[in-house]
């Protein structure tokens, strides 16, 4: 695989991820999910970072989008695990909205949904927004929905670690080769001008 085409592979996931995580992001803000607005927004600036250090060849930068991915893989899975109530993890918790007590917009926004609110809400906290008793007729539930974008963001992160270390690698050794000819250059021409006197 030559350098170019690695290089091409990190820019086209880069590219996927800046696409999906810039869809996802909105959506998050419809929800007023506030955690993961914070994650999708450390992610598109570290998508940035690799995408410009492959395509300047800025090793640091494509490092530090390698060290985000590992992380970022982590954050999804732990929204999988989340949204699949894995042990002690309710999805019903206010853990990803920060205590606001909103919730994925596709809990009653998605398609063909129709949510049943309670009639007496005056016991509720009034600074919370309402949520419905039942959501009924959706196509698919929302925490499939959810789980489908963290699902993509963890292939799409598997990708970005591969293309990243592939690139690094590859920069890296052309590093170490240029100060190889370097160093030989310089003592070569060093002992010329020993020679010489």
């Amino acid at each position: 695989m030559g350098s170019c085409t690695r290089r091409h592979f990190l820019l086209s996931t880069c590219f996927l991820q800046l696409i999906t995580i810039i869809e996802r992001q909105v959506f998050d803000f419809l929800g007023f999910m506030w955690a993961p607005i914070l994650a999708n927004f450390f992610h598109i600036i570290f998508v940035i970072f690799g995408f410009y250090g492959a395509y300047h060849f800025r090793v640091k930068y494509i490092i530090a989008y390698l060290v985000w991915s590992f992380i970022w893989i982590g954050w999804n899975v732990f929204l999988i695990c989340f949204y699949l109530d894995v042990g002690t993890l309710d999805k019903n918790s206010d853990i990803l909205n920060l205590g606001t007590g909103s919730v994925s917009w596709f809990e009653v926004n998605g398609y063909g949904c129709k949510p049943t609110y309670p009639t007496n809400i005056t016991s509720e906290d009034p600074y919370r927004p309402p949520r419905p008793e039942r959501v009924d007729d959706c196509l698919l539930d929302y925490t499939i929905i959810e789980i489908i974008h963290s699902g993509v963001q963890c292939v799409l992160g598997v990708f970005a670690i591969f293309g990243a270390i592939l690139i690094a690698y590859l920069f890296i050794d052309e590093d170490d080769q240029s100060q190889y000819n370097e160093t030989y250059v310089e003592l070569k021409s060093f002992t010329r001008n020993e020679i010489d006197y």
